[in-house]
């Protein structure tokens, strides 16, 4: 079915086109404390990343013309970043746990924890302070940067004290983020990147991307957006991209699942067993021919269509940010699992590492 998936990825192992990485100061937050940011660059594509909430808050790369543009929302200057970024979680790593937790509870051991209610009733990546928020230290690796927070016990209601290493990476067109965490108490742990992408350059919304998601199934939610525990088919619906559609052709179709969510803003579970390299998605805007490939060995990604930007955000170019202006492909486990044991779970016990890696391959078609 997806067929450039088996040439991409073994372009990708036979491309061995080493990038540079370069450390400056990118400003200081209120408090004083500073902010690093690193420009990783291969021929293909120059990615930046700040230790502000370990966030990607750039990506530049060609279109078929050979022009090059950002493909990022996002925001020139930190005073920018922290007063627009900190709305949209925009290019940050989301966490303790990245989606919604319903009621901002959940149990472990016989314990319920209770952690801030951000969401309507519930919690959305990690509550108030969550990691989006926090000055990650940085470390220069091969090709890229590794950003390491670690989150105490007891951290917005969370328990155990949680080190997390984050490491970004770019060879050729492909930027890798590998994930490890670690903790000293069984705690719930659900990371993954937040950015949001517009193919076009920023210079157009996104309904005419052409989308395909590697999924039979998806996860519908009660009206404040936590799963129901079903996992429904995809097939006869507008949530079915196994063959690509574009953005706008069924996101206002009165279906109640896009109804209550007021377009896609959903978890759809991947075909292929959890901890395994597989495609999560594939996208195309046909007008500058620029793709994005997605492989995780997480078990869902969160297809999220901007349907709450709403112009009050301006960006790069002075481009304002209305809805439906840019999409995020958020790898994942479900949300709401710690409360749904029929989902993946998200445990974490001390002793234990858990890994994820997803990777955005950047291209062209003709």
């Amino acid at each position: 079915m997806f067929k450039q998936f088996a040439a991409l990825m073994m372009s990708g192992m036979t491309v061995a086109a080493m990038g540079q990485v370069m450390k400056a100061d990118f400003g200081k937050m209120p408090d004083g404390k500073a902010v690093e940011i690193y420009t990783l660059k291969s021929p293909q594509v120059e990615a930046k990343i700040v230790t502000y909430g370990a966030r990607l808050i750039s990506v530049k790369t060609a279109d078929k013309a050979g022009k090059v543009a950002d493909v990022m929302l996002g925001f020139d200057t930190l005073p920018e970043w922290l007063a627009g970024g900190d709305k949209t979680y925009d290019g940050a790593i989301v966490g303790r746990y990245g989606n919604r937790i319903g009621l901002g509870k959940f149990p472990i051991d016989g314990h319920t924890y209770q952690v801030p209610t951000n969401d309507g009733p519930n919690s959305l990546h990690g509550g108030t302070v969550g990691f989006d928020k926090k000055i990650w230290t940085a470390k220069q690796v091969p090709n890229g940067v590794e950003m390491t927070v670690v989150s105490p016990d007891g951290d917005m209601g969370f328990p155990g004290t949680l080190t997390a290493h984050v490491t970004y990476t770019l060879k050729a067109n492909a930027l890798r983020i590998d994930y490890a965490m670690t903790t000293d108490k069984a705690t719930v742990v659900n990371l993954t990147n937040h950015a949001y992408f517009n193919l076009t350059g920023g210079t157009d919304n996104i309904l005419g991307h052409q989308v395909r998601i590697n999924a039979d199934h998806y996860t519908p939610t009660n009206k404040t957006l936590i799963p129901t525990g079903n996992m429904d088919a995809v097939e006869g619906t507008p949530m079915d991209f196994r063959t690509a559609h574009t953005v706008g052709e069924r996101i206002d179709t009165p279906f109640e699942p896009l109804t209550i969510a007021g377009g896609y803003d959903h978890n759809w579970i991947l075909n292929g067993p959890n901890g395994v390299m597989k495609l999560a998605a594939e996208v195309v805007e046909p007008k500058s021919g620029r793709t994005l490939t997605v492989t995780t060995t997480e078990p869902g990604v969160q297809f999220y269509a901007g349907n709450f930007l709403d112009g009050s955000l301006t960006g790069r170019g002075g481009v304002k940010y209305s809805k439906r202006t840019g999409f995020c492909l958020e790898t994942q486990h479900y949300p709401d699992s710690p409360n749904k044991p029929g989902f993946p779970t998200t445990l974490l016990k001390p002793g234990e590492v858990r890994t994820s890696t997803t990777i955005f391959t950047f291209g062209v078609s003709h």
